[in-house]
């Protein structure tokens, strides 16, 4: 034991090495304490016993020796323990890569692109929207690409919408909706995320997409529901179709309990094509709709609860 820990000195009296004919001898140092980290320095002499004191330090062994006898001396010095364990941890923080282009978005220095959109002109950086999508990439670099962008007339968007949209390549996350659209209503946030998710979609931004058709599922409801299902239909937003359909198909929505399951069925004529509506429609509501109180109410296969053919209205 030296300094606290246990050691082990190898001796190798004909050489590590068989390829040298062991004209040599080999000597090692090696930690033996397990599960320590330990650094040391140290000195290896060998010891003439003849009294002519011709001792070799280890750094000027030779191949040679010359006749004995030789005592090995080890001496250690300067010993040091690295404290703390082995394992580490260090706080990398989140990357605010979105937060040092939003903040060149609302500083508008370096723009080279406006756009005009509703009445309002919006300036931005071609080379970020380049980045962030294709359309834009196409639009302002493209074979095809405008050649006035002074100001690039955006058609058929509303210019909240347009602001969200940049909020959204800048920044790399959605706005404030309640501070975008000017009210805490969840109809007026619906809505915004309706139109988000259309203008994602123009733009070819599928994590936009995808935000805006999640906050859709979070927030289904009756005077929402047939406008939102008919954005799915459209932009084939295939998860948000199936959560508007199973909101349909709920019990109370089926007896027409609420105007806007009208509005449904209205929509529904336009999608016949798709003969999954309807069938999802009954396939959900089916035990639910024969365990109801209502005795004579009709379900979706054509059939009352006593299994007789009635006519559908739709």
């Amino acid at each position: 034991m030296v300094g606290g820990y246990a050691w082990a000195i190898y001796f190798y009296p004909d050489g590590k090495s068989v390829e040298d004919n062991a004209a040599y001898v080999s000597l090692f140092i090696a930690l033996a304490s397990e599960g320590t980290d330990v650094r040391a320095l140290f000195e290896l002499t060998l010891l003439d016993q003849s009294g002519k004191e011709r001792h070799k330090v280890h750094s000027h062994f030779g191949r040679t020796l010359e006749s004995g006898p030789y005592t090995l001396k080890y001496r250690g010095s300067m010993w040091s323990h690295t404290e703390g364990p082995k394992i580490y941890s260090i706080s990398v923080p989140p990357s605010n890569i979105g937060q040092h282009f939003g903040r060149l978005l609302e500083s508008g220095k370096s723009t080279d692109v406006n756009f005009g959109v509703d009445g309002e002109i919006f300036a931005a950086h071609k080379l970020v929207l380049a980045a962030r999508s294709p359309v834009f990439r196409a639009q302002l670099f493209g074979p095809m690409k405008d050649k006035n962008t002074q100001q690039i007339k955006v058609e058929d968007m509303e210019a909240q919408v347009f602001k969200a949209l940049l909020h959204f390549i800048y920044w790399d996350s959605l706005p404030d909706m309640e501070e975008l659209t000017g009210s805490n209503t969840k109809w007026a946030s619906t809505l915004m995320s309706q139109h988000l998710l259309a203008a994602a979609d123009r733009y070819a931004l599928d994590r936009l997409r995808l935000l805006c058709e999640a906050n859709l599922c979070e927030d289904v409801a009756i005077n929402t529901v047939a406008t939102t299902l008919a954005l799915a239909e459209q932009h084939h937003c295939f998860q948000l179709k199936a959560v508007c359909l199973k909101f349909v198909a709920m019990p109370e929505n089926l007896r027409g309990e609420f105007h806007p399951c009208a509005q449904f069925y209205a929509l529904s004529s336009r999608l016949t094509q798709d003969c999954s509506l309807l069938e999802y429609v009954a396939r959900v509501n089916e035990h639910s709709v024969i365990a109801s109180r209502h005795g004579n109410e009709a379900i979706l296969d054509g059939s009352d609860i006593n299994g007789r053919r009635v006519k559908q209205r739709l």
